[in-house]
């Protein structure tokens, strides 16, 4: 038999671990990045003896492979891509490839917003009740190099469309859904209902006994439910009702039924705060409970449950104004759910590279919790245009400390500060890390000067 040419499309964290585990299992590998290679990750495959190149994509070299992983960050629409397909010649996420060579149980999670918290909850819930469990996907470490040894019973998998685009045998044991709201719509034709079904691939090949927890009040996901009707197990998370079995939240309490066990926290227990995170726990409960955690462990794991960082992190207090760093909400919607959990006076700083935001959504908690806007980016007309006539006080820098001097000057004792920039943060910062990052190098900063 032939060898088989397997061609890596992307050398990050998921194309280098792809390298790693192809050749493990006696693939000839070929890796191609049309960028430069991160130092860490040219050592990796250099030491391993696998072949790349960087700075290009030698064309013919990759239409010769027998298949291909490509980095979810390269949209479909790519030449190359189209013409691999074109071809025939099977492209497919690293997930995919990665899932062929495991034994463990996946548990896979996506969403418009919530998932990195809920999949980082979940990996928490089983390992502190001691199952032998991975974290992979869009979070930490390579699926695929974590695979070659195969050493773990659970893999907990934080999934992006855009990885799901490029999975078609993956069985998932337990689908969480927890919302769709518009984003990336540039990678879907500006079509919501393509990016509807890109996240409903997570139920590509569900079988009765599998169970699919998601939140029922969001729209979208109930109308693409009615219209398919999938032969599963449904765990469905509500904030308005008390479904028999599933999970909701009534006056501070989390429950949820699964497994014809009952369990119950009151939400101030917990440390996550605001209705978005009492989904994104109920979700992690009912996955808890689908794998037979009891019920002492499920509490324990909740209350020790320390939250990824830039996401409603709080960053200090300085004369008795709390700042919270929220730079991971790029989107209105995640800043919907920032300011659904603020309950004092808030300072608003938001800005930076607008993706087509709305945000008429934000209307009746603007006005209800902020009392000033901070804009922090090169571009805020949109921002200014748009509050302008909503919010009394708001001022302009593209300078961070010169932001939260602002919050300071504007801020009385029991105000939150609260960073949430509804933008990318590629017009003043490298990434949404380095945003936050700043913000809180900023706040101690002053709260060291004081």
């Amino acid at each position: 038999m032939s060898v088989q040419k397997l061609v890596i499309l992307g050398g990050g964290e998921s194309g280098v671990g792809a390298a790693l585990l192809a050749q493990a299992k006696g693939f000839e590998v070929f890796l191609s990045d049309k960028g430069a290679l991160k130092e860490e990750y040219r050592t990796t495959l250099q030491t391993a003896g696998i072949p790349f190149e960087e700075g290009q994509h030698t064309e013919e070299r990759i239409l010769a492979a027998t298949q291909v992983v490509k980095s979810p960050g390269i949209p479909a629409t790519v030449p190359l891509v189209q013409k691999l397909r074109a071809q025939g010649t099977p492209v497919i996420s690293e997930i995919e490839f990665a899932a062929r060579y495991t034994n463990a149980k996946l548990i896979g999670i996506t969403g418009s917003n919530g998932k990195t918290t809920t999949t980082l909850l979940i990996y928490h819930l089983l390992k502190t009740a001691g199952l032998n469990v991975g974290l992979a996907g869009n979070i930490g470490d390579s699926f695929a190099e974590q695979v070659i040894t195969d050493t773990f019973d659970y893999f907990v998998l934080e999934l992006s469309s855009f990885q799901l685009d490029d999975m078609y045998e993956t069985h998932l044991d337990i689908m969480v859904l927890l919302n769709i709201t518009p984003d990336h719509l540039d990678r879907y034709n500006y079509t919501f209902q393509n990016y509807v079904e890109s996240k409903f691939r997570i139920l590509q090949n569900a079988r009765p006994e599998d169970d699919f927890i998601y939140f029922m009040e969001s729209q979208p996901i109930l109308d693409e439910l009615a219209k398919r009707q999938p032969n599963i197990h449904q765990l469905p998370i509500s904030l308005q009702t008390t479904p028999a079995t599933g999970g909701y939240l009534s006056n501070d309490q989390l429950v949820s039924q699964n497994k014809n066990r009952s369990f119950g926290i009151a939400q101030s227990d917990t440390p996550l705060r605001g209705p978005h995170n009492a989904i994104n726990m109920l979700a992690a409960i009912l996955a808890a409970q689908s794998v037979g955690i009891d019920n002492k462990s499920v509490e324990d794991g909740l209350k020790t449950f320390q939250n990824a960082a830039h996401r409603l992190e709080p960053a200090g207090s300085i004369n008795g104004i709390q700042f919270i760093n929220d730079s991971k909400a790029t989107n209105v919607d995640s800043v919907f759910y920032a300011l659904s959990s603020m309950d004092a006076p808030t300072i608003w700083i938001a800005g930076g590279l607008d993706k087509g935001n709305d945000y008429s959504q934000l209307d009746e908690l603007v006005s209800r919790k902020i009392k000033a806007l901070i804009c922090l980016g090169i571009d805020n007309h949109k921002l200014v245009d748009y509050f302008g006539s909503k919010i009394s006080s708001i001022y302009e820098t593209q300078d961070v400390a010169d932001a939260i001097a602002k919050g300071l000057e504007w801020g009385q004792p029991g105000d939150v500060v609260l960073l949430s920039p509804a933008c990318a943060s590629f017009d003043l910062f490298k990434n949404y890390e380095d945003r936050g990052n700043q913000f809180k190098a900023a706040v101690q900063k002053v709260k060291n000067a004081g």
